[in-house]
């Protein structure tokens, strides 16, 4: 599937202002704003963040399927996806994230 039709599937993300990702220890080390452009990079770690606790190996081989066709986009061109490209990283062995939800007023 697409990735625009993956989305339709995910729980709305109208609630949140943003998901701030936490390293071990406990370091913002990013954050994914609710904000055009980046909708739906924070519907899909939201999701993630319900579904495995956290953003580890196996969490991101899940994003990076529900990315669909921009995780090609990204491996051709390294850093238009910053948020798929973190998902390659920790797919790849790099530590997992947790996330925090910031909450919109």
């Amino acid at each position: 599937m697409s990735f625009v039709e993956n989305l339709k599937k995910l729980p709305k993300v109208s609630h949140l202002a943003a998901l701030n990702l936490l390293d071990d220890a406990g370091q913002v080390v990013a954050s994914i704003e609710n904000k055009a452009g980046s909708q739906g990079s924070l519907a899909i770690y939201n999701h993630l963040a319900q579904t495995y606790g956290l953003i580890n190996a196996e969490a991101a081989r899940k994003g990076l399927e529900l990315f669909a066709e921009h995780v090609d986009e990204e491996r051709a061109h390294p850093g238009k996806h910053p948020n798929i490209a973190r998902l390659l990283r920790i797919a790849d062995g790099e530590p997992a994230l947790r996330a925090k939800h910031v909450f919109a007023l």
